[in-house]
């Protein structure tokens, strides 16, 4: 018997998600290795693509990554054996007991990490990789420039402060609460944090930005706040939006667009496996193991639930205000 968490129609997945028998695997084939999982995140896309409206062929299985450990290895695979610990990302269909994978999206995890940080250590560190390079397309970004960075308290956010800080990019972290502001204030003491609870939050970017240019925000929620973060930015500014968190259409005035030469950039993980080199594919692996090796404090956990609580599990991960990434172990 092998379990995993599936769905057979899109929709919120707190109500069609179910653990079911799949069976055992077969053997990995060549160029793949079979993972024993002992953990998996619930990110938000996985929210997103279970419930976007499509046809399904049949029952399918969620998820994009997890953590594990090697139970067989196809031909040709070099560099893994059985027994020992691996992260992959992005792999369809990882919440499950038993997976095939093929060993090119497969890292080998640090005896230092956890099961629980292990789970994480591909998607959102790669996804504060594009963003940080991308943000740095502006010559100010690393000098003088200050960049905004929305859903600062999320798992993204803080990770991104994190990093931006040791490679001296000045950021704004921007919240929804006060709550929150005073959260990021306590890990971060001296980011500069805002709170768009209070109507003049744009003043206050602007007085925390003493001067500096403003060239980039980055955003994941959409809607109605990417027009307002755009007032904040310097002209010639960009607002990069890296998900689609809030359900209304991004409402932006065609004079915001028309008087400063501002830019709208998407950037998705997705976009990653297929629009990098393998050169750099395998750098941001290598560099999203040193994140997670070194920076482990900012990977919270929201909490742990065992497989057979999937709904609990993503209902909770849905919760707003929660600190960290909802893990579940099989």
């Amino acid at each position: 018997m092998s379990l995993a968490v599936t769905y057979r129609r899109p929709g919120d997945p707190a109500e069609v998600l179910e653990v079911t028998n799949i069976g055992d695997p077969p053997p990995p084939a060549p160029g793949q290795i079979q993972v024993r999982v002992s953990a998996f995140p619930i990110h938000p896309g996985d929210f997103l693509y279970i419930s976007a409206p499509r046809s399904l062929d049949g029952e399918q299985t969620a998820g994009i990554e997890a953590t594990g450990v090697v139970t067989d290895v196809g031909d040709g695979v070099t560099g893994f054996s059985p027994g020992g610990r691996v992260s992959f990302f992005p792999h369809s269909g990882a919440w499950r007991e038993v997976v095939n994978v093929d060993a090119a999206t497969a890292v080998p995890v640090p005896d230092s990490v956890p099961d629980e940080v292990a789970a994480q250590m591909l998607c959102n560190p790669i996804t504060v990789l594009m963003l940080r390079r991308a943000a740095q397309q502006h010559f100010s970004v690393g000098f003088d420039g200050v960049v905004l960075n929305n859903a600062a308290a999320s798992s993204v956010g803080r990770l991104f402060t994190a990093v931006a800080e040791h490679h001296q990019i000045a950021t704004i972290s921007i919240v929804r609460s006060e709550q929150r502001a005073h959260q990021l204030r306590d890990r971060f003491p001296t980011v500069p944090v805002v709170s768009t609870s209070d109507p003049a939050w744009v003043e206050q970017v602007r007085t925390a930005a003493a001067g500096r240019p403003v060239p980039v925000a980055l955003d994941p929620v959409g809607g109605a706040i990417a027009g307002e973060l755009l007032s904040a930015l310097s002209p010639g500014g960009t607002l990069i939006t890296y998900g689609e968190l809030a359900q209304e259409p991004m409402s932006l005035h065609a004079s915001t667009m028309l008087h400063s030469a501002f830019a709208v950039q998407g950037l998705t993980i997705g976009r990653w496996f297929t629009g990098v080199s393998a050169e750099q594919r395998a750098s941001d692996v290598a560099s999203a193991v040193m994140i997670t090796t070194h920076l482990s404090q900012h990977f919270d956990v929201a909490a742990v639930y065992p497989l057979e609580r999937i709904g609990d599990a993503v209902r909770h991960a849905a919760q707003p205000g929660k600190i960290g990434t909802v893990v579940v172990k099989p």
